[in-house]
């Protein structure tokens, strides 16, 4: 019935230390010989994507920072979606004042970071931050900026989502990606949006995709798939918005792939 999977990674696809486990990958790969679309649909930098995508071996369309970037399985940017300079600047000028905060940017081909972060590595094999200065920030060709902490505080990160909301809920999607990364993208900005876009080149219409997200920044995509599935993992605002979707089992127990092999292969 279905024609194209979408997958979020990080608490998804991925195991719980951020890697492709191999039944995992031989599931992906029995998809793609049976005809089916693979596509990955990440908040993550679409040269973060790119080693994965090659690891697994298989020609897959990628939706990353969370819609803002589409390429295809040539690996040819087909749509991107930037934040306005001067919400970018008004981003970066609030979230400054706050030093537990960490402001990260992707642009283009980079990663940028207002101070040094060593555990990053763990969920990036080869993909790297370099340092930027808040009093001189990038205004182009941004992508999404995100913030963390430390901590892993939440509650302090809901309170810079209504925050940023308040100054500007009308002109940018701002989204928990996990319960410590909050992420800012353009307005209209959304993986579900991206997907629609991936399914007409290709064809197909929503309701030939099927998707699995964790994040509330997968909420559009798994309410506008024809089938949409919560990890069980998820954070209950993800299961509270949506109610109805079917919820499967944890990345630790690669249940996509499960789902995937029980349902599909």
């Amino acid at each position: 019935m279905y024609k194209i999977v979408a997958s979020d990674l990080d608490g998804t696809l991925l195991t719980p230390d951020h890697k492709i486990a191999p039944f995992t990958k031989d599931v992906l790969n029995r998809l793609h010989q049976q005809g089916k679309d693979f596509v990955f649909a990440t908040g993550r930098h679409h040269i973060d994507v790119a080693g994965m995508r090659e690891h697994i071996g298989i020609p897959a369309y990628m939706i990353t920072s969370n819609g803002a970037r589409v390429h295809n399985c040539k690996g040819e940017l087909i749509f991107q979606q930037n934040v306005q300079a001067d919400v970018i600047a008004g981003v970066i000028a609030l979230t400054k004042t706050d030093p537990a905060l960490k402001i990260h940017i992707y642009r283009n081909d980079d990663w940028l970071l207002n101070v040094e972060d060593k555990s990053l590595s763990e969920f990036h094999d080869t993909f790297s931050y370099q340092l930027f200065d808040v009093e001189n920030p990038p205004l182009d060709g941004v992508a999404k900026i995100f913030l963390t902490r430390d901590d892993r505080e939440h509650d302090n990160l809901v309170e810079w989502e209504d925050r940023l909301n308040e100054h500007f809920g009308s002109r940018a999607n701002i989204a928990f990606s996990t319960p410590w990364c909050l992420e800012v993208m353009d307005a209209g900005v959304s993986k579900g949006h991206a997907l629609e876009a991936v399914a007409k080149e290709k064809g197909y219409a929503l309701q030939d995709c099927l998707a699995f997200g964790d994040g509330m920044n997968d909420a559009e995509m798994l309410a506008m798939a024809g089938k949409g599935l919560v990890m069980e993992t998820s954070h209950d605002k993800v299961k509270k918005a949506l109610p109805n979707n079917e919820v499967i089992g944890s990345c630790a127990d690669e249940a996509v792939a499960h789902y995937l092999a029980d349902n599909l292969l």
